[in-house]
């Protein structure tokens, strides 16, 4: 018997809780407890919530801000970016965060992109801001402007602006590796559920007896992993130094007893190569969760040697803010017999992942396609870019362009990204499965293989290689090295070393990147273009 619900009763209302009120809750219940420390300066969460409910009441009163506008960040951490993150939804904003490494110009860029109508500005960014002067309304100054903003309206306690579920909150921008960043779209719905399932997945048991130190940009994953943070009241720990330096993270553990931290699989492996690592104890740490790449088998050994049991993995785009899957510390050992080497875990609670073939097809167990998911993860689509969602959505399914296969366990190992992979004499090639073997010589500390053309082969493999501080090694040795350990078929034909591999603003190796300095160095073989 199918039910019909319209009878007798109201249907409910698809309204849901602004994502502001998060830092609200904390305040009441943590009260005077610190909830930021950034350098010697610390915030309570009583002092957050107000600065915030000040910020919000100018933006409504002083700037006009109205719901559904978007206000474009352009900031290093700190922490008036952490906290104007929620007076902007809290007046009903779309919060808008670019990688304050980009050019005026690129910034300009997202600025048009996003149609956003308010641009908050670090105050040594004036280039930034001039770039954006023409698209934008008008600019709010993270400085004494900012703080005279919030003298005035100290005090204000403005009611958050309602919200449906499926109304914008963050602009996510995708970080460009194949074509110009894309706007995804993420709702306060579905980040509620992404925060849910951040704590449930990857730091069960967090709370405010925990803190949380920041290891990246506070404008995509990291802003995300500390938006859990607020949500139970974790007290978040920002670096005083921009400049990534593992001394400084290690005495910040040490000092503050963190308890979690999120990074990327570069930054992991530069902390724990860093002899500070053993000079400071980070006994507190229960959860290292890295995401953005897969860690090769050689760090993941590296790291659990010096950290313990205490590494998470999880594979997740910004499309799906983190939540395809997860590799607990329960899945990660030592013992190659033990450890399912090269997986990024199961699905995480509440979504679904499939491997697909072209067709939109299952895949049986063990056979490589597209990963692609569902569940309510999954952001609304890309803001203003039809062609782009048609390509990114089949059947329901989000295609992440990511390629791999599945275990019959339901366990999911990632080959590469689809625009990685090259066909070399007829042949698919996938880079990962080299670069993991290349990272067994014990005199190499960095490798990326990607494909470049070929009159002959179509394409052919190359491999930039970084060996450790102080060795000297040959291209050819590297390859006599590597050739009885891979099939001929998938030997690269041209190696180059390098001092260090290329990364971007959040510390991945990109092959985007790679291939930009290897034209711009000459290095490219000829007839490879």
């Amino acid at each position: 018997m199918r039910l019909d619900l319209s009878q007798g009763m109201t249907l409910c209302s698809t309204r849901v809780m602004n994502l502001s009120h998060m830092l609200t809750e904390s305040a009441r219940r943590l009260g005077d407890a610190p909830g930021l420390i950034w350098g010697n300066d610390q915030w309570s969460w009583t002092e957050l919530e107000a600065r915030a409910s000040a910020l919000a009441q100018a933006l409504v009163q002083d700037y006009g801000l109205r719901k559904g506008d978007r206000v474009l960040v352009q900031s290093s951490n700190c922490n008036q970016m952490f906290e104007a993150m929620f007076a902007v939804w809290r007046a009903g904003g779309v919060w808008v965060p670019a990688n304050f490494r980009l050019s005026p110009a690129d910034l300009a860029g997202l600025a048009e992109s996003a149609q956003a109508r308010f641009l908050l500005c670090g105050d040594r960014f004036p280039d930034h801001a001039a770039a954006c002067a023409p698209q934008v309304e008008a600019t709010l100054r993270i400085g004494a402007d900012y703080e005279a903003l919030i003298a005035r309206h100290m005090g204000a306690s403005p009611t958050p602006v309602e919200v449906q579920r499926d109304d914008p909150a963050w602009f996510f921008f995708t970080s460009g590796t194949t074509g110009k960043p894309k706007a995804a779209v993420l709702t306060h719905g579905q980040m509620a559920f992404v925060i849910t399932n951040h704590l449930c997945d990857l730091m069960p048991g967090t709370g405010p007896d925990d803190a949380s130190l920041v290891v990246a940009p506070l404008s995509h994953g990291a802003g995300v992993h500390q938006l859990a943070q607020v949500a139970h009241g974790v007290k978040t720990i920002l670096p005083a130094g921009e400049k990534f330096d593992p001394a400084e993270i290690w005495e910040l553990v040490a000092r503050h007893r963190v308890t979690n931290m999120f990074t990327v699989p570069t930054i992991v492996k530069l902390l724990v190569e860093h002899p500070s690592v053993d000079a400071h104890d980070h006994s507190s740490l229960r959860y290292v969760i890295y995401a953005g790449a897969p860690m090769y088998r050689a760090d993941q050994i590296r790291a659990l040697e010096a950290l313990g049991p205490v590494l998470v993995q999880y594979f997740g785009l910004g499309e799906v803010t983190g939540n395809i899957t997860v590799l607990p510390p329960a899945h990660h050992h030592l013992d190659d017999a033990n450890m399912r080497i090269g997986t990024c875990g199961f699905a995480r609670t509440g979504m679904q992942v499939q491997i697909q073939d072209a067709s939109g097809n299952e895949l049986p167990t063990g056979q490589t396609g597209e990963i692609a998911v569902i569940g309510p993860a999954v952001f609304a689509g890309y803001f203003n870019n039809p062609k782009a969602n048609q390509e990114s959505f089949r059947n329901g399914w989000f295609l992440t362009g990511d390629l791999g296969h599945m275990d019959a366990q339901g366990f999911v190992y990632l080959t590469g990204r689809a625009s990685d992979m090259y066909i070399s004499g007829g042949s698919n090639i996938y880079p990962r499965e080299i670069e993991e073997k290349l990272l067994e010589h014990p005199q190499l500390s960095e490798v990326a293989v990607l494909g470049v053309p070929d009159p002959v082969w179509g394409e052919i493999g190359m491999a930039v290689c970084v060996p450790e501080p102080g060795i000297q090694l040959e291209g050819q040795a590297v390859l006599d090295w590597l050739a009885p350990k891979i099939a001929r078929y998938k030997m690269p034909r041209h190696v180059v070393l390098w001092d260090a591999l290329p990364k971007s603003a959040y510390g991945k190796i990109t092959k985007k990147m790679i291939r930009e300095e290897l034209s711009k160095r000459g290095d490219l073989p000829a007839g490879s273009g």
